[in-house]
């Protein structure tokens, strides 16, 4: 039976947590519905029992937490420009399925679930850096799903004493990250269009500044707070970032030493929803979890960089491999 659940499962940040698990030997339990976890990111993860299906399915949920312990909840409609453009889907799929996953966890005796929150929450606060004490301000229906989860974590640990704990994600990015869609990471477009010869494109001016968090950072942070002291972090919220900021101009140059693309990028109009600039304070996670950021953010793109450029794409053709400067 598995002692440990992730839902989005075949996703970027639930399969590497999945991966990390597995590779320690523990008995690993997925779920997704493939809406926008890809199948092929499930390759290596042949020990994890799969469940498919949706959490907005409360019978889904209760099959995925029988004998549980401990849930990694992954599983979102993750994207605010997706979230404008379809509010509702982002409302059942990040709000109802956070919920019913709760209802079936706690019905099933799980001891602890972890979530996987968003700086979206704090919005576009002039405020620097984003701490968890601060006002939350969101200005996208993503944030506010996302928030909304938070609270139902938050509630269903003080009324039900179920461990509960908020892991508040900045801008992660790394392998496994699907390059292919327009709601995608900016790193993950990046880097694809890049390492094909294809210009990318800001949204503004490019001094937009983001505290990119690197994969085996968020992996590193879940893995601690699955096992920190309930009476340090049950119903708590704790940024996930490096304490680090830098802007997209910035990361364009670095990916242009990295890709070998040899043009500048185009600029548009920035996107309803998006924020200007992120950074966050990671001591509150410093101090209860004992979180470090375990890869900066230069090393954390060369070894993305090197991943897209080695891996299969979509089409079955393999992306332009170059050489990558280290």
């Amino acid at each position: 039976m598995a002692r440990f659940l992730v839902t989005g499962a075949a996703g970027f940040v639930g399969r590497s947590i999945a991966a990390a698990l597995l590779a320690r030997g523990e008995t690993v339990r997925g779920v997704d519905n493939f809406l926008t976890g890809k199948r092929s990111n499930l390759a290596g993860l042949d020990a994890m029992e799969l469940i498919e299906g949706d959490l907005t399915d409360p019978a889904v949920c209760a099959r995925a937490c029988g004998g549980v312990e401990i849930v990694f909840h992954e599983a979102a409609l993750a994207s605010v420009p997706r979230s404008v453009a379809d509010p509702l889907a982002t409302n059942r799929h990040c709000v109802e399925a956070t919920l019913n996953l709760l209802i079936a966890a706690r019905d099933a005796g799980v001891r602890r679930v972890i979530y996987a929150g968003s700086s979206s929450a704090y919005g576009d606060t002039p405020t620097l850096p984003k701490h968890e004490a601060m006002p939350v301000n969101p200005i996208s229906p993503y944030a506010v799903a996302k928030l909304a989860g938070e609270h139902y974590m938050s509630v269903f640990a003080r009324v039900y004493g179920l461990e509960t704990a908020t892991l508040r994600y900045f801008n992660v990015f790394g392998p496994y990250q699907d390059p292919m869609s327009h709601y995608s990471g900016v790193l993950a477009i990046f880097c694809r269009k890049m390492l094909a010869g294809e210009q990318p494109v800001i949204y503004g001016d490019g001094e937009q500044s983001r505290d990119f968090t690197y994969i085996d950072n968020v992996v590193h942070a879940n893995l601690l707070a699955a096992e920190a002291p309930a009476e340090k972090i049950s119903g708590t919220v704790m940024n996930v970032a490096t304490g680090k900021r830098i802007t997209l101009k910035e990361t364009f140059r670095i990916l242009r030493d990295l890709t070998g693309y040899s043009g500048e990028p185009a600029y548009a109009a920035p996107r309803t929803g998006d924020i200007h600039d992120s950074l966050a304070d990671i001591s509150r996670a410093q101090e209860w979890i004992g979180y470090t950021p375990q890869v900066d953010f230069r090393e954390g793109l060369r070894r993305t960089v090197e991943w897209y450029a080695m891996t299969e794409g979509e089409t079955g053709e393999h992306t332009r491999k170059l050489p990558v400067a280290r």
